[in-house]
């Protein structure tokens, strides 16, 4: 994920389109639409194109008009921070994808054509860091970015044009990392923010993300529990910088080197829950149900494999 500003226009989308793709006995105001309704479908359209142009606008006021301008380059970046910021591409184009869709089908769109349109829609959210970085002398615009945003895209549409659900839901979950080394908090803080909303969205070192597969979806005439899920994810770990961990202090001009800090990448293999299989009665449940929207991995017992440092077992992660 960008060290920019994430487009929380996904946030809205997520909350108006998370009721989308769920079961409802009856129709209401958040039910998809039985036919196509063009009073619907015209709100929907002007407003992403709306949130997308006013990303635009307002990422750039706030990051790029910082930074100097250049012609429009490509850049490759396709080494940097053991990959993990390209998974967050694909993740965020596969929230943004599903979240698009959901408004589609809410306006009476049928589920395979609005899986298109909220593919292309996840594709062009993400363009939008793309597009302005290509213009930036400090970075560029990234082939690599731009790969993992489709195959986030795909992912989801190609699901719903085989089997009509997302038996496989990328998932994201993150912790804050104490970082004790005055030195090392100093370097995370420029890197990844001070606050816990920018280290969670910034900050590499903590992020994992999960492709999480229901098992029943695979086998419905098993006895399986409907929302057990299995769930195999990424992370990183020593990352104080694209590809290195030595610097030098723009404020006081000393040099650090701490190649002494292993860069390593995790994986993981834990249990996981689809909550959206679960049959919610009451109000108190809405958080929870939120948080299937929202692609948040459930901590779990998990398995990592770390490549510095062999097997570990976590009684709960995230």
């Amino acid at each position: 994920m960008s060290h920019k500003a994430i487009p929380y226009v996904f946030i809205l989308l997520i909350l108006c389109s998370s009721n989308s793709f769920g079961q409802h006995k009856k129709q209401s105001f958040l039910s998809p639409s039985d036919s196509l309704n063009t009073t619907r479908l015209r709100a929907v359209s002007i407003g992403q194109g709306a949130v997308w142009l006013s990303s635009m606008v307002v990422l750039n006021q706030a990051w790029y008009a910082n930074y100097p301008r250049s012609n429009f380059h490509l850049f490759n970046d396709i080494g940097e921070w053991n990959q993990i910021d390209k998974v967050g591409h694909a993740w965020s184009a596969y929230w943004g994808a599903q979240s698009s869709a959901g408004l589609f089908r809410w306006s009476g769109i049928p589920r395979k054509r609005a899986a298109i349109y909220g593919a292309g829609m996840g594709i062009a959210y993400e363009s939008v860091i793309e597009i302005l970085d290509g213009f930036s002398s400090e970075w560029g615009f990234s082939l690599g970015d731009m790969a993992a945003n489709t195959s986030g895209s795909l992912l989801f549409a190609s699901q719903e044009y085989a089997w009509g659900e997302q038996r496989i839901q990328f998932k994201f979950s993150a912790h804050r990392v104490n970082y004790t080394d005055p030195v090392l908090n100093q370097k995370a803080n420029n890197l990844y923010g001070a606050s816990l909303p920018e280290r969670i969205l910034k900050d590499y070192n903590g992020q994992s993300y999960w492709l999480s597969a229901n098992l029943w979806s695979f086998a419905k005439q098993s006895h399986l529990p409907t929302w057990l899920n299995i769930a195999v994810g990424y992370g990183v770990d020593g990352l104080y910088g694209g590809y290195d961990n030595f610097w030098t202090d723009k404020k006081t001009g000393v040099y650090y080197d701490r190649t002494d800090i292993a860069r390593s990448r995790q994986f993981y293999l834990s249990p996981d829950i689809d909550l959206s299989k679960i049959e919610w009665k009451g109000k108190r449940f809405k958080a929870l149900k939120l948080l299937n929207s929202l692609k948040l991995k459930l901590p779990m017992p998990t398995l990592e494999y770390n490549t510095n440092g062999g097997l570990r077992m976590h009684a709960f992660y995230f």
